[in-house]
């Protein structure tokens, strides 16, 4: 083993305390199963063991998150007025300061007064297992949200910012971040038409309000099951599916059936075109193109692209057919080697479809390397991953994961657990909320809250970010902790990579605290972790097995590290086709023609395997709402991260000054520097579309 391991080795023994009881209770009340080896530390204990049960008739309520109005449902209403009346006074106070740095700093704060309470809300909607908080949350997103577009019309607020901007002195007086905040604020401010004359101003908000409307409807469509007659499919099929009656209904592509026919009628069936859905679809990119144009742009794409590091369209379709064509050898030949399995275990039908590649890809694997993802999840217990985790961001940033007693009322399920990030000298950066365990009625999505941002107040100290990350992983039990597959794991350290990204920011303001940045930076922090997690120094660890503490064995890691590399190049093809469909979509209008006959021509001509006459794919593609013109960030962001990895990382992916000027030069600064900048400035070399596509190309095997 190489010797920057030797560090690391020696951290990881230090966590382990042996012992020879068989069942121990730990100081913060959690049942620990029998073991024969070893205990964890207090973090992987805190994750491998099911809370015990605590009464509270003693304890006061502190509210969810510390936040004393949120001790029962009615409080969202009680923060809602603190929130109105702290605005209305910043309004005042903004309106009347004088021009300079003082007004950036007095928009900051109505912007973080607003965000305390709407991000907090938005979090308890979607996690909260009590109807009345999760409704009562949802009521504040309403709320809040209508405030805040009375604020993106307030001419006073506008006027402000506007002398501010047009002020040279003033302007040159300032810090690089403070004058890209203020410039920021005004695009926000602009993108709502503000500046228009009243008729124009008037349809730049009802075009916004249709936008939510109709973005809110295509993604219920998203996620509607399809209902067809029994009829349609023939009987041997018909019980596959779920049955209402004389209809069957088609939840999904069930696209890990090892059935031909299954997966076929599934694909058919579940995309087969929507006309009420397609209709929202096309008034939805209608209406973002006539709000772009509205406010000054050519298209809904050259306004989202605006101040992101691809920066245009032009530069983003570039970059797109360029790894596509770049792809398009390996990705056949990846095609081939699926026909090949597929004609030895379906002779009858041995042509490659759309509905094949993720059943083929997911067996050849498992054929060729002989993983079965349950064997490896003994090893990969959540305790196990967090304690490598924990050791990683040791070396890396000099901070340590230190999970907190929480207090009555602060969280809302058992089972989250609250984590401090401590520095080694400059103390608690933050804490994370981990809720990651399945729950009736919990979403399966996964997400990165900010509950707080951080940002520089008035008296010099820092306002600490919280955040909560939200998995859905099984839940230990009394005799088994949470065991992750390798992907399981690997999607853990995506979603670390973003909470990182939150702590280690530290920007003068909230408005560009940690991942509030452009969506193609955004992700950056999170696709590089995967590169750790896909390494074998790093995997060998923690990997672990959770009963004998025995370390993964070689020969199994290093066929989980390499075949993860097969069948990227079919994959990430697939990605350059939503993302070219994304940004055509958004370009020039009117389109010319319905969104499905543009799709199917783009995947004849950009993905390998020709479309499927009855289908439309789009009209499942929900990324389009909260992605409209961003999809590709997805790949540019992989393109980035291959290059921090390979010239930052692959060489010694423990080591403490790349990962101390990772953080200076990048994830210090959150959206507060030019993303591009910040990318070049670490690299300390230019980006040019060439190298993102070379990067995005690299190590693509068969």
């Amino acid at each position: 083993m190489r010797n920057v391991l030797r560090p690391y080795n020696r951290l990881v023994r230090l966590l382990r305390a042996r012992t020879e009881s068989s069942r121990v209770l730990s100081s913060v009340g959690r049942a620990v199963w029998v073991r024969d080896v070893a205990t964890w530390s207090p973090l992987g204990t805190a994750f491998n063991t099911k809370t015990a049960k605590r009464l509270n008739l003693f304890r006061e309520n502190v509210g969810l998150f510390e936040v004393p109005e949120l001790t029962s449902p009615s409080g969202f209403q009680r923060a809602e007025a603190k929130v109105a009346q702290e605005a209305s006074e910043l309004v005042t106070a903004t309106q009347s300061a004088p021009t300079g740095i003082q007004v950036v700093q007095l928009f900051d704060k109505l912007s973080d007064t607003l965000c305390r309470v709407a991000d907090l809300a938005d979090c308890i909607r979607v996690v909260h297992p009590n109807a009345k908080f999760a409704h009562a949350a949802q009521q504040t997103c309403f709320h809040i949200g209508a405030l805040v577009e009375q604020l993106n019309t307030n001419i006073g607020l506008y006027d402000a910012l506007k002398r501010l901007l047009h002020d040279e002195t003033a302007m040159a007086s300032m810090d690089e971040e403070s004058r890209r905040v203020a410039e920021l604020f005004m695009f926000d401010f602009e993108i709502s038409g503000i500046h228009l004359p009243d008729l124009q101003r008037e349809m730049a908000v009802r075009l916004n309000e249709d936008i939510l409307t109709l973005g809110s409807d295509f993604s219920k469509g998203v996620n509607t099951p399809n209902a067809v007659p029994k009829s349609v499919l023939p009987d041997h099929l018909k019980y596959c599916f779920t049955v209402d009656g004389d209809k069957v209904i088609v939840q999904n592509m069930h696209s890990d059936s090892g059935s031909d026919a299954i997966r076929e009628a599934a694909y058919k069936l579940y995309l087969h075109p929507n006309p009420q859905q397609e209709r929202v679809l096309e008034t939805l990119l209608t209406a973002r193109n006539k709000l772009a144009q509205l406010v000054g742009y050519p298209t809904f794409a050259h306004r989202t692209l605006k101040g992101t590091m691809a920066r245009d369209p032009e530069t983003v379709m570039s970059f797109l057919k360029a790894t596509g064509e770049g792809l398009i050898h390996r990705t056949m030949e990846e095609f081939s080697l699926m026909r090949q399995y597929k004609a030895k275990h379906s002779p009858s039908n041995p042509n490659l479809y759309p509905w094949d590649p993720p059943y083929y890809s997911a067996f050849i694997k498992a054929d060729r390397f002989k993983i079965d993802p349950t064997e490896y999840a003994p090893y990969f217990s959540l305790g196990a991953c967090m304690e490598g985790l924990n050791c990683l961001f040791s070396q890396l940033y000099r901070i340590s994961l230190q999970p907190q007693e929480t207090h009555n009322g602060e969280i809302w399920d058992s089972e989250v657990k609250k984590l401090a990030v401590i520095h080694e000298t400059e103390g608690i950066l933050g804490y994370i909320y981990c809720d990651f365990f399945q729950r009736p009625g919990k979403p399966q999505h996964d997400c990165h809250f900010t509950i707080r941002g951080g940002r520089q107040l008035d008296n010099g100290d820092y306002q600490i970010p919280v955040v909560v990350l939200m998995l859905h992983y099984p839940p230990p039990t009394m005799t088994k902790p949470t065991l992750l597959t390798p992907g399981m794991m690997e999607n853990l350290f995506h979603e670390m990579g973003h909470a990182m990204h939150s702590m280690l920011a530290r920007t003068r303001y909230q408005h560009v605290t940690g991942t509030r940045c452009s969506t193609d930076f955004a992700e950056v922090p999170s696709v590089l972790m995967e590169y750790f997690a896909s390494d074998y120094r790093v995997l060998s660890q923690f990997a672990r097995h959770y009963q004998t503490d025995e370390t993964l064995p070689e020969d199994m890691l290093r066929k989980l590290c390499e075949s993860k590399k097969l069948f990227q190049a079919s994959e990430l093809q697939q990605q350059v086709l939503y993302a070219i469909v994304d940004q055509v979509y958004h370009g020039k209008h009117p389109l010319g023609k319905s969104t499905t006959e543009i799709f199917a021509e783009l995947q004849n001509k950009y993905y390998g395997l020709p479309h499927v006459q009855g289908t439309a794919w789009q009209l499942r593609f929900n990324h389009l709402v909260g992605y409209g013109a961003k999809y590709y960030s997805y790949i540019m962001s992989r393109a980035v991260a291959s290059r921090l990895w390979h010239q930052c990382f692959k060489d010694d992916p423990f080591s403490g000054t790349m990962g101390e000027r990772y953080r200076r030069e990048m994830l210090a600064h959150g959206g507060g520097k030019d993303p591009k900048l910040m990318v070049e400035s670490m690299l300390q070399k230019q980006l040019s579309t060439e190298d993102l596509v070379s990067k995005v190309l690299k190590n693509f095997s068969i």
